[in-house]
């Protein structure tokens, strides 16, 4: 069996499997300007019908905002860093339906923001990936170990998204929150992912920036749970991770 090495540890191992938002790319790169124009067309439709964002634009999502209204930073405990679609969209929709808006029209406002905010990413296709990554996952495919995606994304947009990297074919299982009965941190995108690995929670490693990740692995039974951050000064969020590292550079694989 492959072995997986983090410092000193030697964890022995059959399949890895990776969130997809702040672990295989940059979060803030990908998903900071969707954010960005959404809150600002939530706060140009609610000013339309006489009302404003309850709580401020900011705390809406946990982000963090210059003058220009764009997202420079965020809570990593927060609904932008840990939410599913759906969660945001609920989120977003009260904010209006409050303010008087029934609420199936509500829901449909936001997904027309949500979807008016993701033609311009896919027309950019911002996807970066961390350093080091591509050269890992290159040593985990030679190790024969079998790899999988666990997002709160949506099962398409991720694959679509990791087509944008050029990762697409390293991964043969990827499960997005929609393709479960449940999402993070709830272990069943993990016990999916295995089965259809077809392999053993406790033969696997989980790799996640949240600690929403952390947990569903913990609920799952996985082997290990790898928590990522990329800033050494950022991991209290990480609380139910085995081991946090900061640099894909710091992983290897035995065999």
């Amino acid at each position: 069996m492959p072995e997986l090495q983090i410092g000193t540890r030697l964890e022995p191992c059959r399949a890895i499997l990776f969130d997809k938002d702040g672990t295989l790319l940059h979060f803030l790169q990908m998903w900071g300007p969707w954010a960005g124009s959404v809150l600002n067309m939530m706060e140009r439709h609610l000013a339309v019908i006489g009302a404003e964002i309850i709580g401020g634009k900011e705390r809406l999502l946990g982000t963090v905002l210059d003058r220009k209204g764009c997202v420079v930073s965020y809570d990593l405990r927060g609904p932008f860093a840990m939410g599913t679609v759906e969660e945001t969209t609920g989120l977003l929709a009260w904010q209006l339906y409050a303010a008087g808006v029934p609420w199936d029209e509500a829901v449909m406002q936001v997904r027309h923001f949500s979807k008016t905010a993701m033609t311009d990413l896919r027309n950019r296709r911002p996807a970066q990936a961390f350093p080091g990554l591509s050269p890992f996952l290159e040593q985990c495919r030679a190790a024969g170990l079998k790899l999988g995606v666990v997002t709160s994304d949506a099962g398409k947009e991720a694959v679509e998204h990791l087509h944008w990297l050029g990762f697409r074919h390293h991964f043969a299982a990827v499960i997005g929150y929609d393709n479960v009965r449940e999402g993070k941190p709830s272990p069943d995108m993990v016990l999916k992912a295995c089965e259809e690995l077809d392999v053993a929670p406790a033969d696997t490693v989980i790799i996640g920036d949240s600690n929403g990740d952390m947990q569903m692995g913990k609920h799952a039974g996985v082997r290990l749970k790898l928590g990522f951050a990329p800033d050494p000064k950022l991991t209290e969020h990480l609380a139910d991770a085995d081991i946090i590292f900061h640099s894909y550079e710091d992983l290897q694989v035995r065999f």
